[in-house]
């Protein structure tokens, strides 16, 4: 990924701000050229800048109300191939690998409590997995955001 410099960040600043702007309604704002604004716009896609537009969608408008996090304990020898097989539950919707005690740490979401246990079950019964820990999210406290890495930048 390339430095962003200061006009990359006033664009990412206007895009955070109103993520369904156009290129034209960026450029009014930013008080640049359409073509600058897309030009910036294709270098900040093609350097990994932006992450997947499907983040914004609620799991809860799909039927998926509850969001849990658990951490999968594994043989990590078998790593890869536990990665490959979480890769085709569905309602896994994140997973990071980590350090420390746990090997994996896996949001997943479901419609109640005996589909999250039907889902513990389904990445339990991976081979290499050795047990799980699961707590159930009670509420999203402080959202997914950038905007004050961005203000800091600026």
């Amino acid at each position: 990924m390339y430095s962003l410099d200061k006009t990359d960040t006033k664009l990412l600043q206007a895009l955070s701000d109103d993520p369904r702007s156009t290129f034209v309604a960026l450029a009014d704002t930013l008080g640049l050229s359409r073509n600058t604004v897309q030009a910036r716009m294709k270098r900040l896609e093609d350097s990994g800048a932006f992450l997947g537009f499907d983040r914004r969608i609620n799991p809860a408008a799909l039927g998926y109300p509850l969001t849990a996090f658990i951490e999968v304990h594994v043989q990590q020898k078998r790593l890869a191939q536990i990665v490959l097989d979480l890769a085709l539950i569905p309602e896994i919707v994140q997973a990071h690998g980590m350090s420390g005690q746990t090997d994996l740490l896996v949001r997943v979401v479901c419609t109640d409590a005996a589909d999250l246990f039907r889902i513990d079950g389904t990445i339990l019964a991976c081979d290499g997995v050795e047990r799980t820990e699961t707590s159930l999210a009670m509420g999203e406290v402080i959202p997914y955001r950038l905007t004050p890495l961005l203000d800091r930048r600026g």
